[in-house]
């Protein structure tokens, strides 16, 4: 695959690493290469450490060039992550990134609407940071989270037409970028709709004029059930959508074969490798029967 050669190998120091309610972290790294390569949609796999010889694919939750660090949002499930959680500033984790295809834009469909469900947030965020930096583009993320969520939230001052006043909960750091943003619970969190994000994406869209429904794009990462709700939701409305897949990987660079799913390709049926094929595939060729 080309962007093989694009994947950078290197010693990545801990800058800062913060705990979060439900055992979630948010990890920042130097690794000035990945950094400067990184788009969304990709992750890195990460040396967890204490004689762990698996790496841990974590998604990206953003990029700084200019500092060199790259950070992520991941969740203790497992004996990998909890060594993760337990590494400090200053030590130094091996870090293979940037792996995998990224989200693809095009710019006549400029209003991007951004769907993240847990441990599936991270690529949205930084999806639409770039989009926000992006002449012409107007994402909206919507996210939902059965745990706190790992971010400071506000309430917003953006409005998001089709969507009840009383769901006014936001992400503050994509509130300071200008990006609206609305949350998803069943936990009954103030501010946020009880119930999926998928609800409040069917309220904004029946809100859109016709010809603003022809502007959208869907993007999705998140559980099973979410994508293929997002996947549902893109063929309602006879929207294009790309979905990022979370699958369990060994080596993450197509070379074991272990994490693949089936695809429908013009040729037929395939069998593809999410590290190096994907994450991101066209919903439709993932959930055919959504």
């Amino acid at each position: 695959m080309s962007h093989r050669a694009t994947i950078a190998l290197e010693d990545a120091e801990v800058l800062a690493h913060e705990a979060h309610p439900a055992g979630q972290y948010v990890l920042t790294v130097r690794a000035p290469r990945a950094a400067c390569r990184a788009q969304p949609g990709q992750f890195a796999h990460v040396a967890v450490g204490d004689g762990i010889l698996m790496r841990r694919p974590l998604s990206i939750l953003g990029a700084d060039p200019d500092c060199g660090s790259l950070a992520f949002l991941y969740k203790v499930v497992g004996v990998g992550t909890d060594a993760l959680s337990r590494r400090t500033v200053g030590e130094v984790l091996s870090v293979l990134a940037p792996i995998g295809n990224p989200f693809e834009t095009h710019g006549e469909r400029p209003r991007a609407l951004l769907l993240g469900g847990g441990v599936g947030i991270p690529p949205m965020v930084f999806l639409a940071a770039r989009l926000r930096a992006t002449e012409g583009f107007h994402p909206l993320v919507l996210m939902g989270s059965e745990v706190p969520f790992p971010f400071d939230l506000r309430e917003s001052r953006l409005g998001v037409s089709g969507v009840p006043a009383e769901t006014s909960a936001a992400l503050a750091l994509l509130e300071d970028l200008g990006v609206p943003s609305r949350l998803a619970s069943l936990q009954g969190y103030p501010g946020c709709h009880r119930g999926y994000v998928t609800d409040l994406a069917r309220a904004w869209l029946d809100a859109l004029s016709p010809d603003g429904r022809r502007q959208v794009e869907v993007f999705a990462c998140g559980p099973q059930p979410m994508l293929e709700a997002a996947a549902r939701l893109a063929r309602d409305y006879d929207l294009p959508c790309q979905v990022s897949l979370e699958e369990f990987m060994a080596c993450a660079v197509g070379g074991c074969a272990g994490c693949t799913v089936r695809v429908e390709t013009p040729e037929g049926p395939a069998m593809k490798r999410v590290c190096v094929d994907g994450p991101v595939f066209d919903a439709r060729a993932v959930f055919t029967r959504s």
